[in-house]
């Protein structure tokens, strides 16, 4: 396992010990919210949409992702603080979960649900099977729930069986509902068409890493070994040092796109999975992999106010903050400094801590806004709750600092 440096500096232990408690009191605000506005107490389940200003859209269409990844903050929640509220809601997501998206009939769960529960999209991304393995771990890990586990170690089977491309390695985007092949893989209407993509073996490895923990299946740990070398030797470009993003069936290169939030998290993601394999070689490895990532991301990617920009694609530099990189830019930086010892990364996230209570926290309406631009001002036409606006990013980046930070004051 990679060694947690010991904290020295008194004034800065302070500081982290007082943004965790901050940030104790920010999950506290967004779990509140998640349980207050998004339960669908009519129809069941969640509600698929509520707009920046807290409107609700009762008819809105239910995605999966939405519901797994609300199954999982929740799961998390529970296992972290042991507060029962909050194995109630994870106890209504995993119900509605495998009553209502999975497929009885050929297994995996569809895409989405209109408002009543009906399929709406049957189409099967390998990301939302990965998500279901994700949600499902975790609710094991936090209540022990046995079924959980097996639903999971089915998905694993799924991907493996039904996504790998045995020829050229790594896993298709999607397939039918009957597990034949599909001509729109697109994960949703921004992403280009081609089979393969990084954002989809990041939500594969992660999972896998997840599903590692409460079942340490040999096969599972060589699917990890094998999705951190893809990692290594197909998706991180050589000369930029970033992720490339999409991919032919060969894993030719066909993007040329910077995502600065999928460079930072898939950094700490990474790690994670690497020290979950307990094997030492493959943890340095990936440690010395996570922290050129960190580097080019603060290098390219970062504001004057430490805040993280959306994307780079040739000349053109999306000055947008959305929520996640942010949140996943917390995780990312403190993991670096857990590896590295280098302070500078802890004041990083002083930094972008200071510009997430200041500029995306909505103290009026609740959650975070989607985004900003690059002088602060809310994009108010984006989700607080959506079919990709969800608990996850944010609550699973707080859940990680506190939690970090609590193993550094012990």
């Amino acid at each position: 396992m990679s060694k947690i440096i010991e904290l020295k500096d008194e004034i800065i232990k302070s500081d982290m010990l007082a943004l965790s408690e901050e940030m104790k009191a920010e999950l506290t605000r967004l779990l509140n919210y998640w349980s207050s506005v998004a339960i669908d107490h009519v129809h069941g389940g969640f509600i698929g949409r509520i707009d920046h200003f807290g409107n609700k859209y009762p008819k809105a269409i239910k995605g999966v992702v939405l519901n797994a990844r609300i199954l999982w903050t929740f799961a998390a929640a529970y296992r972290i603080t042991k507060q029962e509220n909050y194995k109630d809601i994870a106890d209504l997501a995993f119900h509605y979960l495998i009553n209502q998206f999975w497929d009885k009939k050929d297994g995996g769960f569809v895409w989405a649900l209109d408002y009543k529960g009906n399929v709406a999209s049957d189409r099967k991304q390998t990301y939302a099977q990965g998500f279901g393995i994700y949600a499902l771990a975790e609710y094991n890990r936090a209540t022990g729930n046995a079924q959980a586990l097996e639903y999971a170690r089915q998905l694993y089977y799924i991907i493996e069986n039904k996504y790998w491309d045995k020829e050229h390695g790594g896993y298709i985007e999607a397939l039918k509902r009957d597990w034949s092949k599909l001509e729109d893989m697109r994960l949703s209407d921004k992403d280009a068409n081609l089979p393969k993509s990084m954002n989809t073996h990041l939500h594969i490895l992660e999972p896998y890493a997840n599903l590692y923990r409460i079942w340490p299946d040999l096969q599972l740990k060589q699917s990890i070994i094998s999705l951190i070398k893809i990692f290594q030797d197909k998706i991180i470009d050589k000369k930029t040092g970033h992720f490339n993003l999409f991919f032919d069936m060969d894993w030719s290169q066909k993007s040329k796109a910077i995502s600065f939030g999928h460079d930072i998290e898939g950094a700490w993601l990474m790690h994670e999975a690497a020290e979950v394999t307990g094997d030492e070689k493959i943890i340095r490895s990936v440690q010395q992999t996570a922290l050129n990532l960190v580097y080019i991301t603060l290098e390219e990617g970062v504001d004057k106010d430490g805040s993280l920009f959306n994307e780079k694609d040739g000349d053109h530099l999306d000055t947008d903050k959305h929520w996640w990189p942010q949140a996943e830019a917390m995780v990312g930086l403190f993991d670096a400094w857990e590896i590295s010892g280098n302070k500078d990364y802890l004041f990083a996230i002083e930094k972008l801590w200071k510009f997430i209570k200041n500029k995306l926290v909505d103290k009026v309406n609740g959650e975070w806004y989607w985004s900003v631009n690059e002088k602060g001002v809310p994009h108010i036409e984006e989700d607080k709750v959506g079919f990709w606006k969800c608990p996850y990013h944010n609550c699973r980046a707080l859940m990680e600092f506190i939690v970090r930070i609590g193993k550094l004051n012990n």
